[in-house]
Order: structure tokens, then sequence, then C-alpha cells
């Protein structure tokens, strides 16, 4: 009865997902104020049946109720509750139903908080975020049913995919569509507003926190992503520009552009043309990663290739929406006003560098993507572009954008003084160059160019902090004074430091294991110790075992440096008794804060104990995701700063002016 419920919410949501699209569109184009007043309680509505849809198929996998078709083929009685979970959306329909939740939910948000949006344009964004929910509800109804029932029902299931049997799953994917398909609401104001015409401050001020939203969590899911690859996987990796997650990673490319781009048009009113450009790009980048993931067309650990109709009926979907929004966009663009004027050398023109880089830098990967793709298609003929492509052609594009960030802050809007910005980066530029030659000289089997790329991250760390201090004003005005600026100072602005040196402690993990990483593979008998890297690594012994779902050999290691024990690392090798997939558990230990020791079990080698074992020794690796945990926070900051919360600047001015108007209407005494 529950699956049947859920199935029926689904339809529901279907319907008033298309009342939400057609009713204040009408309203709109008859000037109904009641048509769209409706907008609002149809988008809320629609949220809620479609989370009882989604709350209903998750019981369906707590219960292990096997007359679900997606339940039998992505579920299995033995697994543990919390995998049960996480397999709702570890398959193609579960997904594409936490897709439509998300969908619904960002609708509800936008109704809930958007208090201070002129009807008409809260109208129609509500409108255009309800045409990419009917489209992708009719896309599941049609395609991807995930209530489908068995009759009869197996008595047991087929088990989710061993490899996603993981608290990142759990995480991860979530985090993810927050962020890939948050860019949705980007795209209905984009569009909303080409119909409305009104383009303006006022729309960069309503639509910034929503890209800051969705590229908060893009950022995290992404994060998480490469940290479950890295030590799920067993290969030691923490990116491997895999197309599927190049997919997530172009649209976190265009949204940070578009972050850039609105600031600049919240405060100058320029670049109104190239703004709504990029809240169109950031979503369509998210269709087309959709497509790829879902039409069959690659093959990845992250990709549910599934039929080619359900890749025409996606194909279909992305060519409407990118096609009519682009479409929209060219007949309404001539009619949009530059707005404000600027010199080369500002703040302006240093978000219109960030942007040019940004988006270059995403047509590189766009182009390694699709590349293979369209060879194949052309010719039959497979070929793979791997890491030398995207090492020669994206990383070229962010050297000069990384050491342009610090300057963007230090520069005044309009026209601004590159020497004045210069003279205040001197002591960055003093530390970045100290801390390279420190590193240099104490890693010496470095490369050599490796300096340079310290450097530039210890220039990204350091360097935001100079407008901080700039904005305090020590020297000038006094330590007191100083602090009592630097606590005033808008959040904003410190959630922009932040940010940016984040990027830095990421670059500076990149760099750091990129260069001194170390790797071995060997065997290794039980009792036998062997020297890698600077450390004793003693193989205690190989012990069988079962799980809930799985038997394993666990290996248990001892690391030790100089006769002291640094820790105990037991990496495993998994069988699934369902799937009888084998999977690889790395074993990690952690080395001061940032460095780590990375075990992961072969093959046993046949007529002997022996067992192969592969050794990485990762420095600094951890700063990889220190640094996007610190722009993920940076975000939040930002977000709690009172002008980019939605509706404070506007509220706060209406409560003004009916304080006003009501002492004006008092009588004199």
């Amino acid at each position: 009865m529950i699956v049947e419920l859920g199935h029926y919410a689904l339809v529901l949501g279907l319907a008033l997902s298309l009342a939400q699209m057609i009713v204040p569109m009408i309203g709109l184009r008859t000037n109904n104020a009641r048509m769209l007043a409706v907008a609002p309680s149809l988008t809320v509505a629609t949220f809620l049946v479609v989370a009882v849809s989604f709350a209903a198929l998750t019981w369906a996998y707590v219960t292990s109720d096997f007359s679900v078709r997606n339940v039998w083929a992505n579920s299995f009685s033995d697994k543990p509750l919390l995998f049960k979970i996480t397999g709702v959306w570890g398959n193609h329909e579960g997904s594409m139903l936490l897709w439509i939740l998300t969908l619904a939910l960002f609708g509800a948000l936008v109704a809930f908080f958007g208090g201070n949006l002129p009807s008409r344009l809260k109208a129609a964004v509500l409108s255009v975020q309800g045409s990419v929910t009917v489209a992708f509800a009719l896309f599941i109804l049609l395609t991807s049913n995930p209530f489908e029932r068995l009759s009869p029902p197996p008595l047991e299931g087929r088990d989710l995919n061993p490899i996603l049997q993981d608290i990142g799953l759990a995480i991860h994917p979530p985090l993810l569509y927050l962020g890939y398909v948050g860019f949705s609401i980007c795209f209905s104001f984009a569009v909303a507003a080409l119909i409305e015409g009104r383009i303006d401050a006022a729309w960069a001020r309503w639509v910034r926190p929503w890209t800051l939203v969705s590229w908060v969590f893009l950022t995290a899911g992404i994060s998480m992503g490469s940290y479950w690859a890295y030590y799920e996987l067993g290969w030691g990796g923490w990116w491997f520009w895999d197309p599927v997650e190049n997919a997530s990673f172009m649209p976190w490319l265009i949204g940070t552009a578009l972050l850039h781009s609105a600031l600049v048009m919240e405060k100058r009113e320029a670049m109104k043309v190239w703004t709504i450009l990029l809240a169109i790009l950031a979503f369509s980048f998210s269709l087309l990663g959709t497509f790829l993931v879902r039409s069959g067309v690659l093959t990845s650990v992250h990709s549910f290739a599934t039929d080619p109709q359900r890749g025409l009926f996606i194909l279909m979907i992305l060519v409407f929406f990118i096609g009519g929004s682009l479409i929209l966009f060219a007949l309404r663009a001539g009619t949009l006003r530059n707005g404000g004027m600027f010199h080369p050398v500002s703040r302006e023109g240093a978000l219109v560098l960030n942007n040019l880089f940004l988006t270059t830098a995403t047509a590189t990967v766009l182009v390694g993507t699709l590349y293979p793709l369209l060879v194949e298609a052309v010719s039959g003929e497979k070929i793979s572009v791997g890491a030398p492509y995207f090492n020669y052609t994206f990383i070229p594009l962010m050297i000069p954008l990384l050491m342009a960030v610090p300057f963007g802050p230090l520069l005044a809007w309009k026209r601004g003084n590159l020497a004045a910005a210069a003279e205040r980066l001197w002591l960055t530029a003093a530390i970045s160059l100290v801390a390279a030659l420190a590193i240099a000289w104490l890693i010496y089997d470095a490369p050599v160019l490796s300096a340079f790329a310290y450097a530039l991250a210890f220039w990204l760390i350091v360097g935001p902090f100079a407008d901080v201090w700039q904005k305090a004003g020590f020297v000038k005005n006094g330590w007191s004074t100083g602090w009592a600026r630097l606590k005033g100072l808008p959040r904003a602005s410190w959630g922009t430091a932040l940010a940016h040196a984040g990027l830095g402690i990421t670059t500076l993990g990149i760099v750091g294991v990129t260069t001194l990483e170390d790797e071995t593979v060997l065997r290794m008998t039980p009792g036998e110790t062997t020297s890698f890297a600077g450390y004793d690594v003693e193989f205690n012994s190989l012990t069988p075992g079962k799980g809930p779902n799985f038997t394993y050999d666990k290996g248990i290691f001892t690391i030790s440096r100089d006769g002291r024990v640094i820790g105990t690392v037991e990496p495993e090798k998994r069988v699934y008794v369902a799937s009888r997939m084998p999977t690889t558990e790395a074993g990690i230990q952690t080395v001061g804060l940032f460095s780590q020791y990375y075990l992961a079990l072969g093959d046993a080698v046949e007529g002997s104990e022996d067992i192969v074992v592969r050794i990485w020794w990762k420095p600094w690796v951890t700063l990889i995701w220190y640094g996007t945990v610190v722009m993920v926070a940076a975000g939040l900051i930002s977000l709690s700063d009172r002008r980019l919360r939605i509706g404070a600047p506007v509220a706060a001015r209406r409560r003004r002016q009916e304080a006003l108007a009501a002492a004006r209407a008092e009588p004199a005494e």
C-alpha cells in the first residue's frame, strides 16, 4: 500500500508541477494577480507530495520489499540499514527521484524565502522551475518508474554495487545534487528575467545567494566524491579526470564565474548580458552531466549506464531547455543595457579576467570530455583523453588566474591602481618566496619548478588577507581602532578571503602530493618487515572474517619510525555474498596532520603465503580536502551576511517606509 501511495504521490507531483508551470504563466500574460499569487502554494504542494513519494521508496528499501523491482535490483536483506537507505539513490531510478525532490525543494525555498521578490518575477521564476520539474517527472514516470512491481516477488535481492556500500555514498550524492540541481534556480531566475525584461542590480542581489548556496553544496559534493574515490577504490588517487567527474566539475567552474559576475552586476550594473548567459550555462552543464551519466554513452564507476531510450529522452530535455533558453537570450540580449563603464585595471576588470579564464578552462574540460565520444560516433574508434591533455591545457589557464586572485579585492571599483595593489602585496610575496625556498631546501629531491608551485600556493593562502589588513587599517588607525574595524568587517569580506585561502590550501595539497608522492609494489609474508619512505612496515597477519553481507581477508600492518609505533592499518579484500563482486578496502594512517601512509592488498601469490601489497607515501594529501572544507565554511559565512540574506535590505527599507507613512498619517494635536 505504501508503495502505491508513493507512486500516486509522484503522479500527483507531476500534476501539481504542471499547474505550477501553467497557471502563473497565464497570470503573467493576463496580468491576473490571483493567478500569480497561487504560484508559491502550488510550488510548496509539489515539494510535499514529491517528498512523500521519496519517503515511500525509502520505506520500501528499509523494509526490504523485494516486490518492488528497484529494491530487488539494488538491495539485500542482510545489508546494513545505512546502506539500505543510501541504496535509494545508488541507482538510476532512485537518483532521478532525488533529482526531482531537489528541484521541488529549491522551488519551495524560493516560495518560502522570496517574500521580497516582485510578484511577477517570483511567479515567473516558480513557473520556469515548475517546467523543469514537469520534464523530469515525465521522464521518470514514462521511462524510469522506481515503483514498478514484480510478481511473484523474489525472496532475496541482488544487492547494491559493493563499491557504493560506503558512508561516503550516504553523503556524496545528496550534496552533489543540492549543488548540481540547485543551479536550476539560477536558470529559472535568468529565464524569468528575460521573460519579464527586468535585469538590474536588484536581480543580481536576488540571484547571488542562490548561486552561492548551489556553489557551496557542489563544492562539498565534489570534495566528498574525491575523498570517497581516494579511500574506497584502492587506487590511491584523488582525481582521475573521469568524464563523470568532469561533468560535475564544469558546472562548478561556471558557477564560480557566475558568483563573481553577479557581484559586478550588483555593484555596478555591468556585465548584465554575460551574467544572464552564465546563469543559463551553469544549469546547462548540469543537464549535460545528467545526459552523460544516464545515456549509456559513458562507462564509469560513477555512471548509470542505461538504455539509449532513456538517454534520448534526456537529450530531448537538454535540447528543449538549453536551446529554448539560448533562443530567448538571443532575442532579448539586444535590449539589455550593459550598465556602468569601467577601466580595464579595476575590480570589475579583475572579475572579467576571472570569468575569461574560468570559462576558457571549462571549454578545455568540455572538449576533453566530449572529443572521445565524437570520435567514436563518427569513426567507431575508441580513444581516451587522459590526464596529460588536461595537465597541458587546464593547468596553464589556472596559473595566471591564481596569480591574479589576491589583486582583485585590492583594486577599486571603476578605476583601480595596479601599482598600489602590488605595493600592498609585497609582504605576501615575501612570505610566499621564503616559504617556497624553505621547502625547496628541506625537500631537496623535489623537482626544481615545484618551488614556483609552492610559492603560488602560499601566495593564495596569505594574499587574500592583505585586503582584510588594509580594510582594518592597523598602520593608519592604530591597533585598538584596527581591531574594532576588523570585527566590524562584513561577513562577506571574511567569506571571500577564506574562500580564496581555501583554494590556496587545496593547491598546496595538490602540489605536495604530486611532487613528493612515492609508491612501491612488493610481495610480503606475515611476519615480514619492509622499509619505505622513511617508515618501517611490518606485516603482522592475514585474517579471514565475515561481515554483514560479505566475507573478507584482512591484513594487519604496523607502521613505525625509529622504533616508535605510528599506528596500525587494516586493509581488506572483500567478496560480497549476493553479487560475488570483490572490492579493495584501503588501510590509511595519517602521519602528523597532513600526510598519509596508504596500503592496499593485491592478490595472493599462488603456492605461498605471500600477498601483493601496494604502499603509497602521500605527503600533504589531506590539505586537498581541508582546503575544500575552508571554502565551504567561507561560503556559509558569506551567506550569513545580512546583505546576502534574501529580503533583508528590502524588508528593512520597507519597515522604515511604513513607519514614516504611519507617522505622517497620525493627526496633528
